[in-house]
């Protein structure tokens, strides 16, 4: 198995803790789709990562669809409950942190635009995605339910991934600001041997 990537990206590094966690075998190509000379839409049309060559040959694409077939895979640990109606719960959850990683990664790159060509407006809109989603995370994650609870699961992963970048990019550095039992979460997943392994260089 093969997780084509990028070492910076929260989509991939989902992935890779979720490999890693699973205790599923597999090789780490470092290829960033801004590259020149990237392969990555050869794996992925779209030219975006992660992207997944299973031990088939099958390519998986976007990483909730690569996280949905990894829990098929048998062994490991489940990162999904058994029970449809609760799984479907924790999608959603992956669905919120993945949208507060998208509003972290668009700020980024419209910060890197020139200072005249940024469009403030945009840029006040994705803060408030982002702040919007993650008070809905903290009041998840105090809830015990489907977040933050005794057994890891994908929504844990993604929504410490999207922070974890969140503090790598310095995209909103007062996010921690009343949001104590977020702080917590990602600080105990953060001890875990697959975050470490995966934190971005």
């Amino acid at each position: 198995m093969k997780l084509i990537g990028s070492y910076t990206s929260p989509y991939v590094r989902k992935i890779s803790v979720m490999l890693l966690e699973k205790g599923i075998d597999f090789d780490f190509v470092n290829d960033s789709p801004w590259a020149d000379d990237t392969q990555v839409p050869h794996f992925n049309p779209l030219g975006k990562v992660p992207a997944l060559i299973a031990d088939d040959g099958e390519i998986w694409f976007d990483s909730p669809v690569i996280a949905a077939y990894l829990d098929t895979l048998p062994g490991g640990t489940p990162l999904l409950p058994a029970d449809p109606a609760a799984a479907l719960r924790v999608r959603r959850l992956e669905a919120l942190a993945d949208g507060v990683t998208d509003a972290a990664v668009a700020l980024v790159l419209e910060k890197r635009r020139e200072a005249d060509k940024q469009d403030e407006a945009w840029i006040v809109r994705q803060r408030g995605v982002l702040n919007r989603g993650l008070d809905a995370l903290e009041q998840y994650a105090a809830s015990h339910r489907d977040l933050n609870g005794e057994t890891l699961n994908l929504a844990d992963i993604a929504v410490a991934c999207a922070l974890g970048y969140i503090n790598f990019r310095r995209v909103a550095p007062n996010w921690c600001v009343e949001r104590p039992t977020l702080i917590a979460l990602v600080e105990r997943l953060f001890q875990r041997e697959s975050f470490a392994r995966t934190t971005p260089p």
